[in-house]
């Protein structure tokens, strides 16, 4: 059994948590309710995954370079290192992303891979949108969708759809 450590980083959309193992990065996600006086084991991967996340949040970094523990399905495997090919800044839809996958008819089970991303902002799937540009299923909740493209410029407040409402 490999011992886990963990960085945490405050930030405009919340607190992040980032665990790794001994080699790469574990998960990045968001917590609902941030952890009081914390009391985790960082390690150095955890820490350069926290300085790279803030310089992102400072707009000082648009790309990542990180040892990823990708622990899922062939098929998930396969859809998050697809997710990693959209630029800084872009979009795309639901449907396009199938069709780059080689099926189009396999859009929702890349949508539930998607869903599924263990990797928060570092694999992009904040970037993969509705057909019509609505900002549709993101696990850390949409108004974290509508600030990561409004801070990466693919989206202005002006022209955002909501496929549900905002609850933020």
């Amino acid at each position: 059994m490999s011992v886990i450590f963990a960085s945490y980083l405050s930030s405009p959309i919340g607190e992040i948590e980032i665990t790794a193992n001994e080699n790469a990065i574990e998960s990045i996600g968001f917590l609902e309710h941030p952890k009081s006086n914390s009391t985790c084991q960082e390690n150095e991967i955890s820490k350069i995954a926290q300085q790279q996340l803030l310089e992102y949040i400072e707009n000082k970094r648009t790309t990542f370079d990180l040892p990823l523990a990708f622990l899922g399905s062939d098929f998930q495997n396969k859809v998050w290192q697809q997710l990693q090919t959209i630029p800084f800044g872009k979009t795309m839809s639901y449907l396009q992303f199938a069709i780059d996958l080689g099926n189009e008819k396999c859009i929702r089970a890349a949508a539930s891979a998607n869903g599924k991303n263990p990797f928060a902002i570092v694999v992009p799937c904040h970037r993969v949108i509705g057909k019509n540009g609505a900002l549709t299923g993101y696990a850390g909740g949409l108004w974290r969708k509508q600030w990561l493209l409004e801070h990466e410029g693919a989206f202005s407040k002006q022209n955002i759809l909501f496929a549900e409402s905002n609850t933020r």
